[in-house]
């Protein structure tokens, strides 16, 4: 039983085996191509942050800080925490390493690991991956409206097609306080019909009981009285250019008045991505952010404004596989390199470096002497050419060249066989 268990991923994770790296490829390379495009630079943080930048940060209420860190004590006594989110170790680093001195904005994407203790279900594990797009230094709704349009360009690519963005704005520091006020007003009267867990949030956070999903939470929720109808003066402008913007770009989105997303740093416009099913089904949020202009100075003394947002890759891997979409297939490897002896195996491997000089993938099997056996993995790639070198080829600075198709083999000099694979394989 103990080797068993031994012999299993602990719960919650998984290990990412060569079938599927392919998805988080594909998804590394378009969203890394779309931010070269944009001027954004890749940063890595640590997967270990200090506790305190968290619980500072995202809100000591929040449902990550109370049940979902993974959090632990060093021999030294610190307390650290695995990144549960980007966010915040990103303005921890543009504070440390003085990027405010830098020519503003600063533009920042990451792809990489993230660390939650929640429930295991379908797209969602406790190890899971995330790409996303920071931008620190620009307050105005330009920005937000280019962020969501990058992660639409970034699903376009992806040939996810019915994707969707619903928007909300949650007001600041000067609009928020009355509205909190208000909704916690009409929520005390209903506190009987929420959950447990909204009952805690009410009197810790009351913004936090919009973001349930329980059903007879909603069904209290739909009557709430609604953030948008009681934004100030510049956070309604900040919303309405918003959506200009998008209108502008042409981008499908709708306005969800109970959008407040988990996290205490958002900031007037927040957004989450959905792809709709053919039946108009939701599926669950793929993206999602917004905007955090006081979590720089939440943390230093610096006043910066800041937008971004993060995509969550295994649940946009589920998504790919279920809608079964096919991307163009990688160049396709036609030839095997196949040897017989020290002597040719010593030849193969500068053969094998002059191929890869040329940009001409090569499947071989060094550990095998046995001809038949290399054949016949051969045969299973499903190679157009195999190259056979021996310890007679060497002596003789030959070697064969056997077309897969036919059976015909031919013996062609070591040193002309690169121009020949070429001639051959750009024919075909």
């Amino acid at each position: 039983m103990r080797k068993k268990i031994l012999l299993q991923t602990p719960t919650g994770m998984h290990d990412i085996l060569p079938e599927e790296q392919k998805y988080y490829q594909k998804i590394f390379d378009i969203v890394s191509e779309i931010a070269k495009f944009y001027n954004f630079q890749r940063i890595e943080t640590p997967i270990l942050e200090r506790t305190e930048l968290f619980s500072t940060s995202i809100g000591l209420a929040t449902d990550i800080v109370q049940k979902e860190m993974f959090s632990f004590r060093t021999k030294g006594g610190d307390s650290l925490t695995l990144r549960p989110e980007g966010t915040a170790p990103i303005a921890r680093a543009f504070i440390q390493h003085g990027m405010q001195n830098l020519p503003q904005p600063v533009k920042l994407w990451y792809f990489g690991p993230f660390f939650r203790y929640e429930h295991p279900q379908a797209g969602r594990y406790r190890q899971f991956w995330q790409f996303g797009f920071e931008v620190l230094g620009a307050k105005n709704p330009v920005i937000d409206a280019q962020i969501v349009q990058i992660f639409f360009n970034i699903f376009q690519e992806l040939k996810l097609k019915n994707v969707l963005v619903k928007v909300n704005s949650i007001g600041d520091k000067t609009c928020r306080p009355y509205y909190k006020k208000l909704l916690s007003h009409y929520l005390k009267y209903r506190i009987e019909e929420l959950c447990e867990n909204c009952r805690r949030r009410l009197k810790e956070n009351p913004l936090r009981v919009l973001d349930c999903k329980e059903e007879k939470c909603q069904r209290v929720i739909h009557g709430a009285p609604q953030i948008i109808d009681h934004l100030c003066e510049e956070c309604r402008a900040h919303f309405r250019e918003f959506l200009e913007y998008l209108e502008e770009l042409g981008l499908p989105y709708q306005l969800d008045t109970k959008l407040v997303r988990g996290l205490d740093y958002y900031t007037r416009t927040v957004f989450e991505f959905f792809e709709e099913s053919e039946k108009g089904k939701e599926v669950g949020a793929i993206a999602g952010g917004g905007r955090y202009d006081n979590l720089i100075k939440m943390l230093g003394k610096q006043d910066v404004p800041g937008m971004g947002g993060a995509g969550g890759v295994e649940r946009i891997i589920s998504l790919i596989k279920e809608k079964a979409i096919k991307w163009p297939k990688e160049k396709k490897v036609e030839v095997f390199l196949a040897q017989l002896g020290n002597l040719a195996k010593r030849k193969s491997l500068v053969l094998i470096e002059n191929f890869r000089k040329e940009g001409i993938p090569v499947f071989e099997s060094l550990d095998r002497d046995s001809l038949k056996a290399q054949l016949r993995l051969a045969d299973k790639f499903g190679v157009k050419y195999t190259l056979i070198l021996g310890q007679k080829e060497v002596l003789e600075g030959t070697i064969l060249l056997r077309d897969m198709v036919s059976g015909q083999q031919e013996i062609i000099k070591l040193d002309k066989i690169l121009p020949e694979i070429k001639k051959r394989l750009k024919k075909s």
